[in-house]
């Protein structure tokens, strides 16, 4: 079959790169792609929010399966427009992916289905927020509303903070209009687990789990980001297992069934184990980034075929190798904030050994000079697998010391 990949960052790299290793698939297409991606892919420069133009890319290359990468392109309802035109897409309809685009859609949603998760209050102006955040206590969680590429979530330590916070967004508009409505939610106190499942509305397939770290520096401290590393699989007791697939995951697919969502894909819940028992922090409609990163290469078989099976309703038995992975993101100066672009990298990105390789996210080529230069916030990611994983790590670092560049960031301590 041939696959088309929409999306241009680390995680659709790494879901071009499981297509080009399975057997099922013949040829793997990319848009917008990126230059780093020519190695493995047919590129095309079609914006992923021109659903018109991909369409008509998808007729034009005789595309079997359109799997679709970022949440963006998935709000605006791709998924729909393709389906129309007879296409297998991986990926949710517009309406269901409303569970990502809308923080306030995703609590009702939580709320409906009984899941738990931490209590929180909307407010859409300055002034609401200050009469709102009386009711909580810090450190204060504000959410934006609406996609924020990682970046709508705010850990405020004080209210001061909090209050600046709401005038950034209300009044500075930092974050356009997805900052319109925030959320005030209670702070919880835990350890954080990515639970991935493939979905075809009805019923569910754990993926294996990982462990993502979202803060910039090491010990998790600094800003939030998009993800500095992660990790796979996770183990964690059975019985902690059983009482989030029971709680959390289950009740939340019997909720999209109950209210007609069209969804054929991942469900990413963001989980928050606490004192008193799992939550559930939000809902992504897509792959995570880098959670992919190390779930994708763990597979014992095709992704090819198992993305075609969802995409047409139906749910495989995945089986899963035993051994573990790493990434460890190598971000610009001055990410998350303000990304330094143009920087160039020293080294050999395309360095690629039996255990680790890298997975361009922000690369681009200098159009004079043809040197490979930083592009985007989350420069690269650094893989690395191993028999278990203490040695993934070995080899993701390692694979990581073969860049580097002026002002170039990484944690040190993914998979403490």
């Amino acid at each position: 079959m041939k696959v088309l990949v929409i999306g241009q960052g680390a995680r659709e790299h790494a879901l071009v790169r499981a297509l080009r290793l399975s057997a099922s698939v013949t040829e793997v297409h990319v848009a917008p792609g990126s230059a780093a991606m020519a190695k493995e892919a047919l590129v095309h420069e079609v914006s992923s929010s021109d659903s018109e133009a991909l369409s008509k890319l998808v007729k034009k290359t005789a595309i079997d399966l359109v799997v679709i990468g970022p949440e963006q392109p998935l709000a605006e309802g791709l998924a729909d427009d393709l389906r129309r035109e007879g296409v297998a897409v991986f990926g949710p309809s517009g309406e269901a992916a409303r569970l990502e685009s809308s923080k306030s859609f995703a609590k009702e949603f939580m709320i409906e289905a009984g899941v738990p998760t931490a209590r929180y209050q909307v407010v859409t102006s300055q002034q609401e927020l200050k009469g709102a955040l009386a009711d909580f206590e810090p450190p204060y969680v504000l959410k934006a509303d609406g996609l924020a590429a990682g970046k709508g979530v705010f850990i405020c330590a004080s209210l001061e903070e909090a209050l600046q916070v709401g005038r950034d967004l209300f009044e500075r508009k930092i974050l356009g209009p997805a900052g319109e409505k925030v959320l005030i939610e209670e702070h919880q106190q835990g350890s954080e687990l990515s639970f991935l499942c493939l979905t075809e509305g009805t019923d569910y397939r754990l993926l294996p789990l990982a462990k993502d770290h979202k803060r910039l520096n090491e010990r998790d401290q600094g800003p939030n980001t998009g993800g500095m590393g992660a990790v796979a699989p996770v183990s964690i007791a059975p019985e902690l297992l059983e009482q989030i697939e029971s709680q959390l995951v289950a009740p939340s697919i019997r909720q999209l069934q109950a209210m007609g969502l069209l969804y054929r894909g991942v469900l990413y819940i963001g989980v928050m184990v606490t004192p008193k028992g799992p939550k559930v922090l939000e809902y992504n409609v897509r792959f995570g980034d880098p959670e992919a990163q190390v779930v994708l290469p763990l597979l014992e078989g095709d992704w090819g075929q198992v993305l075609m099976a969802v995409a047409r309703g139906e749910l495989p038995e995945p089986a899963w190798k035993p051994i573990a992975t790493a990434t460890v993101v190598l971000a610009a100066e001055n990410y998350p904030a303000s990304p330094v672009k143009g920087t160039p990298i020293e080294g050999d990105v395309f360095f690629e050994t039996p255990s680790s390789y890298f997975l361009h996210g922000g690369t681009g080529r200098n159009s004079q000079t043809e040197a490979w230069v930083t592009q985007g916030g989350r420069v690269l990611n650094a893989l690395g697998l191993g028999s278990d994983l203490k040695e993934a790590l070995v080899n993701a670092y390692h694979q990581a010391d073969q860049v580097k560049w002026p002002g170039m960031q990484l944690r040190r301590d993914i998979g403490d």
